[in-house]
């Protein structure tokens, strides 16, 4: 990475050059698309999506997107900046994913799209809602902000989140499983189009050079970001493989009454009923309690840093006041309930057994 980012700045060239180029064209091919548009950050990725999809006529403002309740505030942004209205649909305890059979309850002549977002760096897809976006002639749009290098795989190859529909957003947020040196996304996908709208609307609206057909934006990765994700993406499967293992040694060995875990990798998909496996990346490793903020107290005198995610749902952010009385009672809970153990790449196994014990030790006062 040093070496790398000595060769950005020697060269004297720091946006739109070739550091970005090559990146795009390794992360489109890693992904598994035909296109992969460099942008500022995440939510900007996001962003550009939908309004792309508004300057192509496949969404006016008004229109509805679904999009799951339990998620980072991003996602619901990005729909609200460009006036789409976000519907918003409980998921799925044993998962902690969008509930795919009740998507189609919530779908009216005004939907245009469902965001799937692979909170936590698990796969959120289904063939349930690969069909549904047939049947309703709908567009996918995957939030893969906590996702790389994850997979979905049913009777077939496995293929990569962020390919799985129509386009996808990433961030590279230092912290991400793929994380960049600073701020830093991109969009994924198949169509032509869209790839080619999302580029100039990135770039201030303009097709060429002081041409602007559109009312873009700023939104540009820069050449010192796209040099360190290039030498960091040759890691990526690698350092995934090791938080996988870390989250199997949680699963055999955590067992605390007070502390549940979500369902592993292999799941009933819907109303399907079809075995679906699927490769999570464990961006974050959740855990639910009802006693969560005593077993953070615990953790963190035990030396064990935990995090929550997400202390509030968006549903009940002030920013979002007019849905401040709606009950979402599944995604109350999980945001009440969750905490994040630690579970990344630079963990000993030392480390690991530490935060079982530590986490198996755990009991609520109440209990005592």
């Amino acid at each position: 990475m040093e070496r790398a980012v000595a060769d950005v700045m020697a060269s004297g060239w720091f946006l739109k050059g070739e550091a970005t180029r090559l990146f795009e064209t390794d992360y489109a091919q890693y992904i598994g698309t035909r296109h992969c548009v460099a942008c500022g950050n995440g939510l900007d990725a996001l962003t550009l999506i939908f309004r792309a999809y508004k300057e192509m006529g496949a969404m006016k403002e008004g229109d509805e997107v679904i999009v799951p309740a339990n998620t980072y505030i991003a996602s619901i942004l990005s729909i609200t900046e460009n006036q789409l209205t976000p519907v918003l649909v409980e998921p799925r305890m044993d998962t902690l994913q969008i509930d795919d059979t009740l998507i189609e309850q919530a779908i009216t002549p005004r939907t245009r799209a469902i965001l799937l977002v692979h909170l936590y760096g698990r796969c959120a897809y289904s063939s349930t809602i690969e069909r549904l976006c047939e049947k309703h002639h709908l567009k996918l749009v995957e939030d893969n902000a906590q996702a790389h290098g994850c997979r979905y795989e049913e009777d077939g190859p496995a293929r990569h989140t962020g390919s799985l529909g129509h386009a996808a957003a990433h961030s590279f947020y230092p912290g991400k499983n793929l994380g960049a040196l600073g701020d830093a996304g991109a969009v994924t996908t198949d169509d032509d189009a869209l790839a080619e709208l999302v580029r100039a609307l990135g770039n201030y609206g303009s097709s060429r050079k002081y041409v602007f057909p559109y009312k873009g934006r700023n939104s540009r990765m820069d050449e010192l970001q796209a040099a360190a994700l290039r030498v960091k993406l040759k890691y990526l499967d690698q350092e995934n493989e090791r938080r996988r293992a870390i989250a199997d040694v949680y699963y055999r060995h955590i067992d605390n009454p007070h502390v549940i875990l979500p369902g592993r990798e292999t799941w009933l998909s819907g109303t399907s009923h079809e075995e679906v496996r699927w490769a999570n990346v464990f961006h974050i490793f959740p855990v639910l309690s009802p006693h969560r903020d005593a077993l953070q107290q615990y953790l963190k005198s035990n030396g064990v840093g935990t995090m929550i995610h997400y202390p509030i749902p968006p549903h009940q952010q002030q920013c979002y006041a007019e849905w401040n009385e709606r009950s979402l009672s599944l995604t109350e809970e999980i945001h009440q309930q969750e905490l994040s153990l630690p579970c990344n790449q630079s963990m000993t196994d030392e480390e690991v057994e530490y935060v079982v014990n530590c986490v198996n030790a755990f009991v609520p006062e109440t209990t005592v």
